[in-house]
């Protein structure tokens, strides 16, 4: 896309003149497919140059002259393309929507793959991250989406989310030994370490590829929103992997880990503890971390505690009612 706000030049209007006189010589001369076939050429040429209302107005034109399932498909994948250039995030979540109506109809699979990875995007950069590690996870071995992005690209999503929204088990057997990611890996910076260091428990080498990662992410114009927040999730996923294997801890000890300060790891996890993200508690005179995670019969026993004492509640107010 050329020309973001539709200053059009020279070649670019000898380009829209010869789409309208073959517009206007398809609808005097030639048949329904012409016609359509042109009025998607004057679509094309409005988003080439940016115009994202000529497009959209054009590419409803176009819709109403196209009767294949797949046809508008394609209709709707060009919308999203614009809608994602814009990062127009109504469009692209109304685009998904009536895509999905349209495979109802009928569609392949080639389509049907195609949009996983249109929807993926749209979770990553709309914070779902889990949900768009599981449509690019899906997507790996069929991935043809190459008007967005390049393979590495989409390789370099599907294992940042995955790392934050996966467990350990699911890591290894759909990233770590994933033969279509192990291809590419190695040509992303950092990416390999990154990945690795966390499966093999290395937090030193993790630290330092995280760090040699984060200019990365800072500058992808998808994940840059969410910067702030994507290394929270990291950190929270590394620290409680961390303390899993441990009652108790050493400040000193985690410190020495990840080849940072005591200072550091202690102003690191009060921060995360005081948000909920961990489950632990530092004892600072003695210097050493407690964990206290919740283990899951503990959780099944409170959560039927309190779903007792509402049918409870229930029961007497019923009661009541009854009783007058």
């Amino acid at each position: 896309m050329g020309h973001p706000h539709g200053s059009v030049g020279q070649a670019e209007l000898q380009v829209l003149s010869s789409t309208l006189c073959r517009i206007a010589d398809a609808e005097e001369n030639l048949g329904e497919s012409e016609v359509r076939e042109a009025h998607l050429a004057k679509s094309l040429f409005y988003i080439r140059i940016g115009d994202k209302e000529k497009a959209l107005e054009q590419l409803k034109v176009t819709e109403g002259k196209t009767v294949a399932v797949g046809q508008r498909m394609d209709l709707v994948f060009y919308t999203l393309q614009l809608a994602f250039f814009y990062m127009d995030f109504d469009l692209i979540s109304k685009s998904i929507d009536k895509a999905k109506n349209l495979f109802e109809e009928g569609g392949d699979w080639e389509r049907k793959n195609r949009l996983k990875v249109y929807e993926g995007l749209y979770c990553m950069s709309s914070r779902n991250f889990k949900k768009a590690a599981d449509l690019f996870l899906d997507s790996i071995s069929t991935f043809t989406t190459y008007e967005l992005f390049p393979y590495d690209t989409f390789i370099f999503y599907t294992v940042l989310t995955s790392i934050i929204s996966l467990d350990r088990v699911s890591l290894k057997q759909k990233v770590v030994d994933a033969p279509e990611i192990l291809t590419v890996i190695g040509k992303i910076p950092y990416l390999s370490e990154f990945l690795n260091s966390l499966y093999d428990c290395q937090y030193k080498s993790f630290f330092s590829a995280f760090a040699g990662l984060t200019e990365q992410i800072k500058l992808d114009r998808y994940l840059h929103p969410h910067f702030r927040y994507y290394m929270r999730e990291v950190r929270t996923v590394v620290y409680s992997q961390f303390l899993e294997s441990y009652k108790s801890v050493t400040i000193e000890a985690m410190a020495k880990a990840f080849g940072v300060t005591v200072d550091f790891i202690d102003l690191e996890l009060s921060r995360f503890i005081a948000a909920g993200k961990l489950h632990c508690k530092i004892d600072k005179v003695a210097g050493v971390l407690e964990t206290n995670r919740p283990d899951a019969k503990n959780a099944l026993y409170q959560a039927t505690i309190k779903q007792g004492d509402f049918l409870l509640n229930r029961i007497q107010k019923l009661s009541r009612v009854i009783d007058l």
